[in-house]
């Protein structure tokens, strides 16, 4: 007998759940409460669409943080190679940039939401729009059996042997992720991490970082001290905002931020390190060689080999020392107290911003009441989890989605036809 399967979302992970459950042979139908699918899809990446990454599959887990090891399995049944084999077939050629990451060659995230919604129906899922799934009904003996769903004020049934959720976390609530998906694990008695933002800005208590609102600095280091004791640190790109800071490192340690800053109740102390290529000490020499090199000018223009233009006022004004400052005069005081600037540039972090502007939420259904192998509920026979809806989420660099498209593979597959 041809199996009814009801999916809750039509995002990555629903959409790609939907093709592969309908080339099995089962009746899909895909609730979406937008009028488009994919929303999220479509504005990821800044508009460009990190699919994923091309590091070795068995390096994947450790970028999950510690429930990394429930993808395991899933990201070996359908690993980033298999994802983008599974993009060529249908038509979106992929290409690898800096970190390893995998984007769409045309650098369009409609092209990859398209895909997957061609996808979905060429296979023969039916996407029904502008339906919002407001409960998960049970049959008197515990098992699934629909869910109601409210289109145009009217409640509708949709008969299912089985329901996949598929419906994100709660950030960026403006594409459809409103926490739905927890309210249905909720009633059918399974336990919420709390959702808290990731992958988000940082709010600094100091003013200067607005005056550089925009400007990407690549290749520093931000080190974080917690307040609890302990320090960590993270390389790479960095962006100054008109609220603080932005930019992979930072979506990177934000989680982590809010952690602290949670449980601390106190802001975390951090510090920029502008040249981390160099010592303290060959920084220094640097300064020296480039002072003597140049010393009929002024302190402000040797920086310009250093610093992009932007920042030099604001090194120097927390150097304490002024542009205009001939390098002849210089002392080896001054040049040392700018070399710490340079190497400690402080930065107060008072919190993330909301998880309604996270690009990713942890938190979430609680992965010890969900099998690693097939998504299914351990508590409801026929019912599923995938993608962002789960307590788990990975690090920038295309692991998210790659964790919606292995998920979704997985529960894809398990479904009982």
């Amino acid at each position: 007998m041809t199996k009814n399967v009801v999916i809750i979302g039509a995002g990555a992970a629903g959409l790609m759940a939907a093709g592969f459950l309908a080339q099995r042979g089962a009746v899909v139908t895909l609730l979406e409460k937008n009028d488009r699918t994919a929303v999220k899809v479509r504005i990821s990446g800044k508009g460009r669409c990190n699919i994923t990454n091309a590091l070795p599959v068995r390096e994947f887990p450790a970028h999950y943080g510690s429930n990394g090891s429930f993808l395991y399995g899933a990201l070996h049944r359908f690993s980033n190679l298999d994802c983008i084999d599974f993009f060529a077939r249908l038509g979106v050629e992929t290409k690898v940039e800096r970190g390893q990451r995998v984007f769409p060659v045309s650098d369009d995230a409609n092209q990859v939401a398209d895909a997957l919604e061609r996808f979905a129906r060429d296979e023969g899922a039916e996407i029904l729009f502008q339906h919002k799934a407001v409960g998960i009904v049970l049959a008197e003996d515990g098992r699934i059996s629909g869910v109601q769903s409210l289109h145009e004020k009217e409640m509708k049934h949709h008969p299912a042997d089985a329901v996949i959720v598929a419906t994100g976390g709660v950030s960026y609530p403006g594409t459809g992720s409103t926490g739905d998906g927890y309210r249905f694990a909720r009633r059918l008695g399974h336990n919420i991490i709390e959702p808290r933002p990731a992958l988000v800005p940082v709010r600094v208590a100091e003013k200067w970082p607005r005056q550089l609102s925009g400007l990407t600095l690549k290749n520093v280091e931000l080190s974080l001290l917690n307040p609890a004791g302990g320090k960590q640190a993270f390389f790479g790109e960095l962006l100054f905002t008109h609220f603080g800071l932005s930019g992979p490192i930072v979506l990177t340690a934000s989680e982590l931020i809010g952690q602290w800053v949670d449980a601390s109740k106190q802001p975390v102390q951090a510090y920029l390190d502008l040249k981390p290529a160099l010592s303290d000490e060959q920084l220094n020499r640097r300064l020296l060689r480039e002072l003597e090199a140049h010393s009929r000018k002024q302190l402000g223009s040797v920086l310009k080999e250093l610093l992009p233009q932007r920042l030099i006022s604001i090194i120097l004004e927390l150097s304490e020392l002024p542009a205009e400052h001939p390098n002849h005069q210089v002392t080896r005081e001054e040049r040392l107290r700018l070399v710490g600037v340079l190497k400690n540039l402080p930065l107060t972090i008072t919190g993330t911003l909301p998880v309604a502007a996270a690009i990713v939420t942890a938190g979430g259904v609680d992965l010890k009441e969900v099998d690693p192998k097939t998504m299914e509920s351990k508590l409801h026979k026929g019912l599923y989890f995938i993608g962002e809806v789960l307590d788990v989420n990975g690090v920038t660099g295309g692991f998210n989605l790659q964790a919606a498209f292995s998920t979704a593979y997985c529960a894809a597959h398990a479904v009982e036809l």
